[in-house]
């Protein structure tokens, strides 16, 4: 029902797809008296079940925990330590069993290594599987090269489809991830809007109800010197009540003009909700940070840049995200756990932050080593 539902990716479906055709490439271990009219040796049978199970932990091994920024070595090595096991399980078993295993590697290929690199790979493994039939004594070696010309020809297919699933799954997650920063940018700007409405309607109240009101308290005061008797009473208690609505007016234009803050914690949250790598972590001084819209702006920019440094160049598993507010300011710091850099090549976005928040009166830093992932530093003082 998972599966029928969504609720896994694309590329999970492939990791069981691999894991479903290992077990059926193991179904000969377990009718081996009924497949096989001669028993195989025992030892050969040991040998055919330690590299079928060596395979099979591998491969989840390689799935689960095998970080896309892993040193290409390590990769190179996991990737020749499966096709070994595959075309030593041809050899054993003295089939074509190690072919199906090499098309859970040609699966592998394009998450691994790059498109060049990997085909190569797959070309080479089909030419050894190849060389490896033909040293089956009934198989002769234009067999053998049928064989393995036919397998090239379905792991090829396997291989693109895995390209595709790649392509369209990291299409995906970008399309989240704008989606997401089009959210938060659309929430500040509906608070945005909110104020200046706020603020235009403040000033339609003191430009004409305020000046009316004055005017009004103006003549009544000279009408007092002119009248007097039960006539005078009246034109003082009106008087009294203009100049009440009058600083009552005054008041609730103050305030309209006071609440011209916006909550950037929302446009925080809104933001990472559609980031599914990497993982990031928020740590906010208050459930509500409430700051000028300007300053709200400029600091979305900054972790919006940062989260899309992450995305595409830091290779990082984990972001984190720190907001803290001080007496003389607002200060963002964000941390991954990616490759770093030893020097820093500012791009756009980065001198595009900068750029903002010296506007503002604010400043950045930007640390990075190899190895021990990006960081940057954003300042903005209370006042601006």
């Amino acid at each position: 029902m998972d599966i029928l539902q969504g609720k896994h990716r694309p590329i999970e479906l492939f990791r069981y797809a691999g894991l479903f055709l290992w077990f059926c490439a193991g179904i000969p271990l377990l009718l081996m008296r009924v497949i096989y009219p001669e028993p195989v040796s025992f030892e050969l049978y040991v040998a055919w079940f330690m590299l079928h199970g060596l395979f099979g932990l591998l491969y989840w091994h390689l799935m689960q925990y095998l970080p896309e920024r892993t040193a290409i070595s390590n990769r190179i090595v996991y990737l020749s330590l499966l096709t070994a096991c595959a075309l030593g399980i041809s050899a054993v078993s003295q089939s074509l069993l190690g072919g199906i295993l090499l098309l859970i590697v040609s699966v592998v290929l394009p998450w691994m290594l790059s498109l060049v690199p990997a085909v190569s790979w797959l070309i080479a493994q089909n030419v050894l599987l190849a060389i490896t039939l033909s040293r089956i004594p009934e198989v002769s070696l234009s067999d053998a090269s049928t064989n393995a010309g036919m397998l090239l020809g379905i792991s090829m297919f396997a291989f693109m489809s895995s390209v595709v699933v790649l392509r369209q799954n990291a299409a995906r997650d970008e399309l989240r991830r704008v989606n997401s920063e089009l959210q938060a940018t659309q929430s500040l700007l509906a608070e945005n809007t909110r104020i200046a409405e706020r603020v235009r309607i403040a000033r339609e109240l003191h430009d004409l109800v305020g000046h009316h009101l004055t005017a009004l308290t103006l003549n009544l005061e000279v009408v007092t010197h002119l009248v007097d008797g039960k006539v005078l009473e009246h034109v003082q208690q009106a008087h009294s009540l203009a100049r009440l609505l009058l600083a009552d007016v005054r008041e609730v234009v103050s305030d309209m003009r006071r609440d011209d803050m916006v909550n950037l914690a929302d446009a925080l949250h809104t933001l990472i909700e559609g980031v599914p790598k990497p993982k990031i972590h928020l740590d906010l001084p208050y459930d509500e940070v409430m700051t000028e819209p300007q300053r709200a702006q400029v600091l979305l920019r900054c972790v919006q840049e940062m989260i899309t440094n992450s995305v595409r160049h830091a290779q990082a598993e984990n972001l984190w995200i720190r907001l803290s507010m001080t007496r003389d300011g607002l200060a963002m710091s964000a941390r991954d756990d990616g490759i770093g850099a030893d020097k820093v090549a500012v791009g756009n976005g980065l001198m595009g932050m900068a750029e903002r928040l010296k506007q503002l009166g604010g400043k950045l830093e930007i640390e990075s080593e190899p190895g021990t992932g990006f960081a940057l530093h954003a300042w903005l003082p209370t006042k601006l």
